[in-house]
Formats: C-alpha cells, structure tokens, sequence
C-alpha cells in the first residue's frame, strides 16, 4: 500500500484519485527544487526532486524517494511551476522517473523547459483516467495545445532530439524560414496579369489605398499569359476586358514601384514568369511564391517554390510571409541512365501514370527527386521535373543544389554564387513515400487526351493522325528543349498539312535560338518560331486547336479537356513532338 500524507504519495503503489480531494495550486519551481540542490546539474538532480515541498508543516519528500517510489506521473492544480525559470526542477523530475505531468493550468517557462526535456505536459484529466486504466493514449493528445514547432519537439522527446532528427531538404528550408507559428518569410513574391489586378483590388481593399508592399524589391509582376489572345478567336467584349489585365498591373506595379516584365515591341513577352524566375532570380535554399500551379519549376535549383491563391499574393505583398502547414515528403527516385530518345517528361508521363500518384496519395506532398537520371539531367531538364508537381498534385517539388547548379548559376548569372553545401537531405531522412522508377526501362511516353495520368508508351497508342505541333510553354520552352527540338529537325521538314509551332519561354531563349541558328533550322523546317509567351498552353495564342475533331501533340504540362483548344491534345516530350511534326502521326524520336 501506499503511504500518503498531505496529498503527497511517498511510496509506490495505486493511489486512488478521488476527484473530491484538492489538488495543490502554486507549486513553484523552488518547491520542486529548492535554490541549494541546484548547486548539482547532472542526473544527481534525480534524488531530490519535490524537496521543497511542504505538507502538514513538514517536508515529507525525502532524497531519493520519488525514484524509488516509480512513478511516472506527478498532478497538481492551477499554475504549476511558477516562479524562478530553473531548468533543474524538471530536470529533476524527470531524472527522477516522472514523463508525464498533469496540471490545470502551467506556468510557460516551465512547460516549456518540460518539453524540451521531453516530459509530456496536459490539462487535461480524462488523459489521467485513459492511462490509470490502461489505455493506449495517442500522443497527439498531449500536442494539441502545441504550435507546430512545439509539436516537433514534442513528438521528437524533447528538443535534442528534436535537433538530431534526419532532415529533408525541404524541411531544412522551411525550418529556417518560420516567422510565426503557421507562416514563413518569401524572399521572392511573383504574379502574372491573371492574377495581379485581382489581388491589387484586395490588397487595397483589406489594407487600405495608401498601403504600401513590403520590401518591393522581391516583388515581381509578368505580363506572360495573354500577350497573343488577339490571335485567337475570341469574343471582341471578353477581348477588351482581358486586355484590361494588363492596365491594371502596369499601373499597380508603378504605384508599387516593383518590377514588371512586361511586352517587348517586336510582340510577345519578355518571360513567361516560371522561365524567368529561374534564369535570374531564384537561389539554393529560398523560399519562393508565385500566382501559378506551375511555380514549382524553380525547385530545380534548389530552392522551395510552391504556388497560392489571389489573396495569399495580397496578404504576401504586405506582410512578406505566407501561411503554410509543413506538408509530408516523397522521394522520386530515377534510377540508371535513359534510352538517348528519353527526357525528364517522359520520366514525368511514367511517374503520373504510378498507381500510388493516381488515387491521389501524392496530393500535398513535397516532391524530392533524386537518383543517377536526374544527377546527369540540366537544370532545364530537373526544372520539367518540379514543374509538373502541379500535375502529380504535390505542394511542391525540389531537387538538391549541386555542382550542375553551381555552373548552372555561374554560367547564367552575374552575382556571386551562393554557398549551399548544406542544403541536402540527411541520411535517414523520413518520407511518407518513395517510389523508384527505372531510366533504363523508360520508353517514349504520350498522354492520351483529358489528363495527364493517361500515361501510355508511344508505341502502344496505334497510328495517331495529327493536325498540330505544339513546342513550349515554362515546360518545355527552355533551352534544352530547343536543343531537341532542333536535333530532331535538322535537315528534316514538317509534314505536310501540319502546323508546327515552336515558342520560347523567355527572350533570352529565343536569343539563344538565334545564337545557335535555331531560327533558321524551324524556319527551314516549316515550324513557326514564336515570341515568348503562354499562348496555346493557356487557350490564348497560335497552336491551339480550332475544332474538336483537331488533334494536337504538344510538350505542354497539362491537357485537360479545353486546355489548348476543342481538339483532342496529347502530351508528349520535346523530342516526341518535334518527330511526329515530321512523321504527321505521334512517333517517337530515333537517333540509331
């Protein structure tokens, strides 16, 4: 039996909790551990936990006592722990045997310190009869109250281990990013003229018309979307209203006084926002918003990009941060060396089609890839990659910063490269899932119309006329992509009844097309060479298709129905699509 006095249980034992008795308000940190023991800082604390405890005039608690007795729990009343900030009082709790402490109310610093400690802390009292019975309490009873890194620290024991938990890339970014609990600090905020004078009219509505946006010089605006809508069919009232769009942001951005890449004179775009971004401004290690699914595309530098909604980019622009719930990670990993016909598209079609990303298990996970593929691949190839998380469903995508980064950003950039020999996953790291995929036995891959999970090998489709041709967008509008697009059609020449298209996704791309005479082998070829833009990937420029019998193969990221036309679209690589140009049906590159 166990001996008590004044409430306090000094030999073990099953006390009954009789919910009549008062339970003790006001213990202080003095109390659990008197000033004089703290001269000790090891596990020694152990043997002179509560001490300072008074009952009946007298101090029952003896040395040691409270380890020999077993215990495992300790329960008080109202505003445990107050006082003096000592660590050493539930230290030596806990050194002592105590994991679990019930209270009605605690004292911050004290709770605090007991869940660095790894002590579990709760207010609760049904969690008292659940354990006095026997019962399997989870532990994200005792995390409820908790803030997101408190909940970590608890779920971990405490904040050591906390700190020596394995940590992926992601995590790391995020980690070093928090503002306030639930939020992180951007350092690059984008949007496009679809979504600018929409989050304008609620940054000035929500903060007021003089409000100004914080730090404009990570502000970025695009005119990227709409610049050749004229050249579609569309209703002339629907016309001037689009066109009103772009008004708008040019004034906001003014008024702002934040970048805008807007028009150039000789038509199109300076940059569809996803090129850009990528080519100047992302680093390794930052955090990067943007009005569009497809914000991603800079995670293969490195980096954590994710998209948000109208007014996130409002609430971004005046307080520098946004909302965000550290998601689960998955590992992509793509394995060997590809076929030479192969991209990281057709990796994109092969893992679309996977049975774990089709019933949705993917959806709001972060998305790292990794394997020897994608260890060889450009960045403009790992950018198709994160890109398309928005296909997979995923929040984001991220593939670790190396040395193809670093000559990447030496190459492109003019600004120092920055140090990241930090930022990659920690062996041991946890994913919620991994799913490997094979480079060597990937085959030229096609999306049949209406999504692109309806993965198939080019060659299992049969013979698919085509009308259309479509090359670009941020997917498939970079560099490498130029370059296949060209291998394929040097010296060769679109099928007749055909069109070909062929669009940048940014001036300096198109640049680079001049550079290497690109120009001349589309022009030569029958394709048609465009300014950077959108276009046919948003409905809104050359390339779309004008009825429904119209069938299109196009290197786009999406084909929803409607996407690029009435017609039917398929998705393809960049190779794919330059070769059934020239076969007029849907083939597949060959290079033997």
């Amino acid at each position: 039996m166990a001996r008590q006095l004044g409430g306090v249980q000094l030999e073990s034992g099953r006390l009954p909790l009789d919910p009549a008795w008062p339970l003790r308000d006001d213990i202080s940190t003095d109390e659990i551990t008197p000033a004089s023991i703290c001269y000790y800082h090891d596990r020694t604390l152990g043997d002179f936990a509560y001490l300072g405890l008074r009952a009946g005039g007298q101090f029952p608690v003896t040395r040691g006592s409270v380890a020999r007795g077993g215990f495992a729990a300790s329960v008080s009343g109202r505003r445990r722990g107050k006082g003096s900030s000592r660590e050493a009082a539930p230290y030596a709790e806990w050194a002592a045997g105590i994991r679990v402490v019930f209270a009605q109310s605690f004292e911050r610093i004290y709770r605090e310190n007991c869940e660095n400690l790894g002590i579990l802390t709760s207010t609760d009292f049904d969690l008292l009869a659940r354990l006095r019975r026997g019962d399997s309490v989870p532990l994200a009873e005792f995390t409820r109250h908790a803030d997101a890194i408190s909940r970590e620290i608890i779920e971990h024991g405490g904040l050591g281990y906390y700190n020596l938990k394995p940590r992926t890339l992601a995590e790391k970014i995020i980690e070093r990013h928090w503002t306030r609990e639930g939020f992180v600090r951007a350092d690059l905020r984008f949007s496009h003229e679809y979504v600018t004078p929409m989050a304008s009219h609620i940054f000035y509505e929500q903060f007021g018309r003089d409000a100004k946006i914080k730090d404009p010089d990570t502000v970025l605006c695009f005119r990227d979307h709409l610049t050749f809508l004229g050249e579609t069919a569309i209703d002339s009232e629907l016309l001037q209203v689009a066109m009103s769009l772009e008004a708008t942001q040019r004034e906001f951005a003014a008024e702002q006084g934040i970048r805008l890449y807007g028009e150039v004179a000789r038509g199109g775009s300076e940059a569809i926002c996803h090129s850009k971004i990528l080519e100047d401004h992302a680093l390794p290690g930052q955090i990067i918003v943007g009005s569009d699914s497809h914000t991603p595309h800079a995670g293969a530098l490195g980096c954590l990009a994710f998209g948000i909604g109208t007014t996130a980019v409002a609430n971004a622009w005046y307080t520098g941060d946004v909302r965000i719930t550290t998601p689960q990670l998955c590992r992509v990993v793509i394995s060997g060396q590809p076929p030479e016909n192969i991209t990281a598209k057709d990796a994109m079609l092969e893992l679309l089609r996977h049975p774990w990303v089709r019933s949705g298990g993917a959806i709001g996970t972060i998305i790292e890839y990794a394997g020897d593929a994608v260890a060889a691949w450009s960045i403009d190839e790992r950018a198709t990659l994160t890109n398309m998380a928005a296909e997979v469903g995923a929040f984001s995508a991220i593939v670790a910063p190396d040395e193809i980064t670093r000559d990447f950003l030496a190459t492109r950039r003019s600004a120092p490269v920055p140090a990241f020999d930090d930022l990659r996953s920690d062996p041991g790291a946890a994913y919620a899932n991994t799913i490997e995929i094979r480079a060597d036995a990937l085959r030229p891959m096609v999306a049949l119309p209406g999504d692109p999970g309806n993965g198939r090998r080019v060659d299992e489709i049969g013979d698919v006329a085509i009308d259309i041709a479509y090359a670009g967008s941020c997917t498939a509008g970079k560099r490498a992509d130029m370059d296949m697009y060209a291998r394929v059609l040097t010296g060769k020449h679109v099928a007749d009844g055909v069109r070909c298209y062929i669009q940048c996704g940014s001036q300096s791309v198109y640049a680079y097309c001049v550079e290497q005479g690109y120009d001349r082998v589309f022009t030569d070829a029958g394709a048609t060479l465009i300014a950077p833009s959108c276009g046919a990937c948003i409905n809104a420029g050359p390339g779309v298709s004008r009825h429904k019998d119209e069938v299109t193969i196009s290197a786009i990221n999406r084909n929803f129905p409607g996407r690029s036309g009435p017609g039917q679209l398929y998705l393809a690589s960049p190779y794919t699509v330059a070769a059934s140009a020239v076969a007029g049906r849907i083939v597949a590159a060959n290079f033997a």
